[in-house]
């Protein structure tokens, strides 16, 4: 898990730096949209058919393909654009998967998560994960209109600096400062490492 988790590192790393330098350095090309869109929407097409998400998964592998033709025929959308619609998506994306948790009835994700974690909940540990899941909620549709603006508003070199520099370096941030803030208010919780919450995350996503 660990040789996995820095393979994973390295290689985001890797597609983060690069990413921004097509974006901001490299020569204009349609085709530095399918190097920098294209691997994320492949993914994500993989991860929704292996989970039996078809729809989801057709819907990716579309946009993967027509992001191909129009680079191969030229024209089409601005590459900004695609980029933003990339950035803005994701996190509304899981600003819905978060929220939709959130529902009557329904347990909050971070719930889920840390009960496959630690077997069972506390009341206390129910209230708090439910309110670290409002909170990451709420972080991603911020971050989308966040983006939003600064595209509207700044040149694009400093939006591209957002979304590929401060984007996974406030999302650590929220990361570090929740499991800081948890053992801080909570400190009796159970203790859980990072290799355990991603294999709890892993495990719900083969089983939903």
């Amino acid at each position: 898990m660990r040789a996995r988790v820095i393979a994973v590192g390295v290689a985001a790393v890797a597609y983060v730096l690069g990413s921004h330098w097509l974006m901001t350095g490299a020569p204009a090309s349609p085709w530095n949209a399918v190097v920098v869109v294209g691997p994320m929407l492949a993914a994500a097409a993989f991860i929704a058919w292996q989970r039996g998400q078809r729809l989801l998964a057709t819907l990716a592998a579309l946009a993967t393909a027509a992001l191909i033709v129009q680079a191969w025929r030229g024209g089409g959308l601005a590459a900004g654009s695609i980029y933003v619609g990339q950035h803005v998506a994701i996190h509304v994306l899981l600003a819905f998967v978060f929220g939709l948790t959130l529902q009557a009835g329904r347990e909050p994700l971070v719930s889920a998560l840390a009960r496959r974690v630690h077997g069972g909940l506390t009341r206390a540990m129910e209230i708090y994960s439910r309110k670290v899941t409002l909170a990451w909620t709420i972080y991603f549709a911020a971050m989308a209109a966040l983006s939003l603006a600064l595209y509207a508003f700044v040149p694009f070199d400093a939006w591209a600096t957002f979304a590929n520099l401060v984007t996974p370096l406030a999302m650590v941030l929220m990361f570090v400062g929740e499991y800081l803030l948890r053992y801080r208010l909570h400190p009796e919780f159970e203790r859980a490492t990072l290799g355990q919450a991603m294999r709890a995350y892993a495990d719900r996503g083969s089983n939903d």
